[in-house]
């Protein structure tokens, strides 16, 4: 089946700004990214919430992990409006729109846990060929280390995380 190639990868840090390996990583590959450019391909470090990596919180005013549904990327802006719902507003805007053609190809929303589940990968759609390759490919890549993969699909919820904004989203989480 011919699928459109993966042309604009975005990987995003600092979703949750008290969780620092992707907020390192990302500031690392800002300053130096030929370690992850590819020929033919835009590969973009983001630091996704900058205030509450700052103060190394989890978020200012709400959850942004949360707040990329319809509802709050419509909202009008307000001066009151929380800041991690402007900052999503802003991430659709600069890696969308959510849902349209326009959408990045991929997303890598680095993450860190306290649970002990290793390396992880976390998908929200197992019909996704693209994605479960892509898992299977860092999976044998990362052998004999393991990197199991968490699919969090539900049938009627519609994902509000800062990765669901692009066409492929994918989360990784490590210990």
């Amino acid at each position: 089946v011919d699928k459109p190639l993966v042309r604009r990868v975005a990987i995003f840090g600092g979703t949750h700004g008290n969780e620092l390996s992707g907020v390192f990583l990302v500031k690392h590959w800002q300053e130096n990214g030929a370690e992850i450019q590819r020929p033919g391909m835009e590969v973009k470090p983001f630091l996704t919430n900058p205030r509450a990596v700052k103060k190394c919180t989890r978020y200012i005013d709400c959850d942004l992990n949360r707040v990329f549904d319809p509802d709050n990327l419509g909202r009008t802006v307000v001066e009151d409006i929380p800041y991690e719902v402007r900052r999503a507003q802003e991430i659709n805007d600069i890696f969308g729109p959510k849902g349209s053609d326009d959408a990045y190809d991929l997303i890598f929303d680095l993450h860190n846990t306290t649970s002990n589940m290793g390396g992880t990968l976390i998908l929200e759609n197992s019909r996704d060929d693209f994605t479960i390759q892509m898992c299977h490919y860092i999976k044998n890549a990362l052998a004999p280390e393991r990197c199991p993969v968490l699919l969090i699909e539900h049938p009627s919820l519609k994902y509000a995380t800062t990765r669901s904004v692009a066409k492929h989203p994918v989360g990784k989480y490590e210990k």
